[in-house]
């Protein structure tokens, strides 16, 4: 073997593997250092093990669209399910098509899933309609058309807008319920509602109900069965609201409906959909510190949609109240119901009175992705619990396990002394992997499901195989008669680059299996690619730099019989070591 020239700088890991095994150290404090600052000590776990809830939906077609049901609107159902469902701050959901006409959502443990299925779970079609009259939520005993309006008092929208209740030191707006106004033309709510009846206060302190109309205007317009169908149609119960809402999403969007405020306190009859939720670009919801409005919601509408609502808008500022009111509906049901007072020009507006955050943000979340090309009904409802949960992450945890034990027995007997550089290597690798997975929780939402555990045991083989294929190389070169640490860095180039490319190899397969699967196997692949990129790093890092120093101590470097490099054991051709001057001899064929 040739010296090396002189002025010729030895590679960083072999001139100074100490240095490199520091900076895989600090490394290692650092990401434990951080797992403890962010007060996250564990992986966050999946649905299927942490528990959680799965709505299986059924795509439905809506009047008049008998042929909605194909591959286009279905994705993009999903596509606005699961942005619905990040809306509320869920991580690690998981929205996928099933079939010709089946969503799957599964939410995980600790979120509001009852907030998630009536966000998500059973959104048929949102739209704005114009209120023609409304009353109490209860039944009506006996039919009075002339006073069909004049129970509402004020009572507006609990349950988007007004489920804040008078805190002491807060001031409430005159008007309980949510009044609409253009962004651009930078006026107060009080501003807006001075046109609109308000409550006086009353000496016991408590305001008084607004002024009764004498009639409602166009009151005596709506149909018979219509009046009918609102006097008897009680929303005091989930299941008659539940009812009127399936029966109220499936009219045609140019029919008049009954329908009931989601909360129960109010009923209405509603003109045909003025502005459909196609039209509205987006909605989110804001603090308005400026001019002491509170949370308020803000819209911004397409260029055709904001046409049609200055249209309606403009129509509903010259009637008196309630009709100077229009219902955003979503599936059948009321979630607000903001009185007008001018025309809404500019494709933008805001909705303000009395929010709460989470109300804004529920209201905006709807607006922003209430319009799903098709109906759905839950089909089926599934809870995991985390009692099943654990037993399968449990039976993971064996399985690893008992792979871990089955390969270090195989290190052991093998390789003796260098079984020790590959579990040092295999710890480093899991402490890594550990770390990174319990950062990547908070950070990104990322969660460990079955298949991740099962990507995580595949794993421990990978990374073990890149130990083999570097050891071996050393025992090749023992073989040829070289000492050890000769043969310690003529190996490597070679060792190094088999593991390339078997790691590239894997991580490919993980990359692609990441981008055309969907839901759980992602997890698998996910983990799969991190802990392939994982083993190039320690085995570059720690690994060669180990084997360097190790090389140097006289236990290796002599060969003793369970260092797992003993020449004789290893069959090295003779002579083991050279003298210097001398030239191997040759042996001429016959």
């Amino acid at each position: 073997m040739a010296a090396p020239k002189k002025g010729r700088r030895a590679p960083a890991s072999q001139g100074h593997p100490g240095r490199t095994l520091i900076l895989v150290l600090i490394a290692m404090v650092g990401l434990i250092g951080g797992m403890f600052y962010s007060g996250t000590l564990t992986p966050r776990l999946g649905i299927d093990l942490a528990g959680g809830t799965s709505f299986t939906l059924a795509a439905q077609n809506q009047p008049g669209k008998p042929n909605a049901i194909n591959e286009t609107n279905m994705k993009t159902a999903s596509d606005i399910m699961e942005r619905r469902v990040n809306g509320l701050g869920v991580t690690e959901s998981e929205v996928q098509t099933q079939g010709s006409n089946h969503i799957i959502v599964n939410i995980p443990k600790g979120t509001d899933a009852k907030q998630a299925r009536q966000q998500v779970g059973t959104t048929a079609q949102l739209g704005f309609r114009p209120v023609l009259t409304t009353t109490v939520g209860t039944k009506t005993p006996e039919p009075n058309p002339s006073k069909s309006g004049a129970n509402d008092k004020g009572k507006g929208d609990k349950a988007s807008g007004d489920k804040a209740k008078d805190q002491p030191g807060t001031q409430q707006n005159a008007s309980s319920s949510p009044s609409a106004k253009p962004t651009t033309q930078g006026r107060a709510v009080t501003d807006a509602l001075k046109k609109a009846p308000s409550a006086k206060p009353t000496p016991s302190g408590k305001p008084s109900a607004p002024p009764t109309p004498p009639a409602l205007p166009g009151a005596e317009e709506i149909p018979p069965a219509l009046q009918k169908q609102l006097n008897a149609l009680d929303c005091s119960t989930k299941k008659s609201r539940a009812t009127a809402g399936e029966k109220a999403a499936g009219a045609k969007p140019s029919d008049p409906i009954v329908a009931c405020k989601d909360d129960g306190t109010q009923k209405y009859v509603l003109g045909p959909i003025a502005v459909e939720g196609t039209d509205v670009k987006g909605a989110k919801a804001v603090f308005d510190s400026q001019q002491g409005q509170g949370w308020i919601v803000q819209m911004d509408f397409t260029s055709d949609g904001g046409k049609k609502f200055a249209d309606i808008t403009g129509k509903l500022a010259t009637k008196a109240q309630p009709q100077n009111q229009f219902a955003i509906v979503l599936d059948g049901a009321v979630v607000s119901d903001p009185r007008v007072h001018e025309r809404l020009n500019g494709g933008n507006a805001t909705i303000s009175g009395g929010f709460t955050q989470q109300s804004a943000e529920d209201l905006g979340n709807m607006l922003s992705y209430g319009a799903l090309p098709l109906s759905f009904k839950i089909d089926d409802e599934t809870t995991v619990t985390a009692a099943l949960g654990g037993e399968q992450l449990h039976a993971g945890l064996i399985a690893g396990a008992i792979g871990l034990a089955l390969v270090v027995i195989y290190l052991i007997a093998y390789y003796r002394g260098l079984a020790l550089v590959a579990l040092a290597s295999l710890c480093v690798s899991a402490i890594l992997t550990y770390t990174i997975m319990t950062l990547l929780g908070p950070a990104i939402g990322f969660a460990l499901n079955l298949p991740a555990v099962c990507g995580a045991i595949v794993a421990i083989g990978i990374t073990a195989d890149s130990f083999i294929v570097y050891f071996e190389r050393i025992r090749d070169e023992i073989r040829e008669g070289r000492t050890l640490r000769p043969a310690v860095e003529r190996g490597w180039p070679r060792a190094r680059r088999t593991i390339l490319v078997s790691d590239f190899v894997s991580f490919l397969a993980a990359a692609v299996l990441f981008i055309v699967t969907v839901g759980k196997v992602q997890g698998f692949a996910f983990t799969l690619g991190l802990t392939t990129v994982l083993d190039v790093v320690v085995v570059f890092l720690f690994t060669k730099p180990l084997m360097t120093l190790l090389a140097r101590r006289k236990f290796f470097y002599e060969g003793h019989s369970w260092s797992g490099l003993d020449p004789q054991r290893l069959g090295a051709k003779p002579p083991l070591r050279r003298r210097r001057g001398t030239a191997p001899t040759q042996t001429k064929e016959a």
